[in-house]
């Protein structure tokens, strides 16, 4: 099957490779027939994820029909034939973790849980495509995929929807929706959203969803115009992060108390908008003595009001340097985050769909064949033509 591999930093390529098998008793081969780009791909391929290998496959937000399963699937939950959805997080269902539904944590699918051990203390789940530090799974940016655990992770997709209005229940809409949904939002809050990517922008509509009064978007007006009317075009308020004081705008959008819930929707490999901390984190980082970029999580920290609520979405993979500590205490913040628990927000987010609240297929700008997924990443990077989101069509 032909597939995204990853050479080394900043270098993907297609190539031939083995179809995937049948290993476990209870796995499945998904033919895919979308399969999206994700902001924290750029993370794998700019080399700030550790433990990656030439000729690991890509990808986790694949979406398409099952193949053939295994002889241990329960076929009451998932069959040959079935259209479905694949969660990022690989869960077993039966740990303490997934019992209680925090399927991101799960216990049993790491098979190199060493390596996060080491590295966060406690093993991860497995995710596809996410480098030997969850597990070294091939990912989906591919013609095919293989899924442990089928009767758990295959999220069995109704016919009547497009794969755009589906797919993106693999990762960004219910991560989104986690980054709000986990901070108890109220009727008369203020949700300021850092990052108006994809994931920015599932956040923005989640936290509306959700009955937020006012939702706030920070980004760059100049960089990425398109994203930011995006947030503008559901009612979003939107800050420009280089031509306006993100701190005074927000104090005076919210009465001089501060936003009750800051969520970073950027993570790691966020652009600064200080020139000095630019600087510092900048080297840093080249010299291996940090490996995040937190100028959102910084600013979000410093801008939430008194008792308020910091949550993160956004991928962070190791050490970061200048965390102002001082202000998270004193200021009496909560702080939420986590990798998404997907499998729990499916069924809900999948009704919010059918009933017309929300088509996820808004942030879809491109599709574009698997063989081009070279030049889709570098157009998703430089953020060139507009592009928002890439959905990959591995049958075209």
């Amino acid at each position: 099957m032909k597939a995204l591999v990853w050479c080394s930093p900043y270098n993907v390529n297609v190539e031939t490779v083995p179809d995937p098998k049948i290993l476990n008793r209870r796995d499945a081969i998904v033919r895919i027939t979308s399969t999206c780009i994700c902001g924290s791909d750029l993370h794998l391929v700019d080399g700030f994820i550790p433990f990656m290998k030439p000729g690991d496959i890509l990808g986790h937000e694949p979406m398409g029909i099952v193949e053939e399963v295994g002889p241990g699937v329960d076929t009451s939950k998932v069959k040959v034939g079935d259209r479905v959805v694949v969660p990022f997080p690989i869960a077993c269902g039966e740990c303490f973790f997934c019992k209680r539904q925090l399927y991101s944590c799960c216990d049993n699918t790491n098979p190199k849980a060493h390596l996060p051990e080491k590295t966060f203390g406690f093993s991860t789940a497995g995710i596809f495509g996410y480098s030997h530090l969850t597990g070294g799974y091939a990912g989906g940016q591919a013609e095919m995929i293989r899924v442990p655990f089928a009767d758990v992770n295959c999220q069995v997709m109704p016919e009547d929807l497009t794969d755009h209005q589906l797919v993106m229940l693999c990762d960004i809409f219910p991560t989104g929706y986690m980054a709000v949904e986990q901070c108890g939002v109220q009727p008369d809050d203020t949700v300021a959203v850092w990052g108006c990517g994809p994931v920015g922008q599932f956040t923005i509509r989640s936290a509306q969803l959700l009955g937020a009064h006012q939702v706030i978007a920070i980004d760059d007006e100049k960089k990425v115009p398109e994203r930011m009317q995006m947030a503008r075009d559901v009612g979003a308020i939107t800050i420009d992060m280089h031509d306006e004081d993100v701190f005074e705008r927000l104090l005076d959008l919210t009465g001089g108390i501060g936003p009750d819930v800051c969520i970073d929707a950027v993570g790691m490999e966020a652009h600064g908008y200080r020139a000095m901390e630019s600087l510092y984190d900048k080297v840093k980082t080249n010299l291996f003595m940090e490996t995040e970029r937190p100028h959102a999580l910084r600013q979000a920290i410093e801008c939430c009001r008194k008792g308020g609520t910091v949550s993160i979405p956004g991928v962070y993979g190791g050490m970061a340097d200048k965390i102002p500590l001082g202000a998270l205490m004193n200021k009496g913040l909560t702080i939420k985050s986590g990798q998404t628990h997907v499998h729990r927000y499916v069924p809900e987010l999948l009704d919010h769909i059918r009933q017309g609240r929300i088509d996820p297929s808004f942030v879809v700008t491109h599709r574009l064949p698997l063989s081009e997924a070279p030049y889709a990443y570098k157009m998703f990077r430089e953020k060139d033509d507009g592009c928002i989101k890439v959905v990959l069509d591995p049958m075209a």
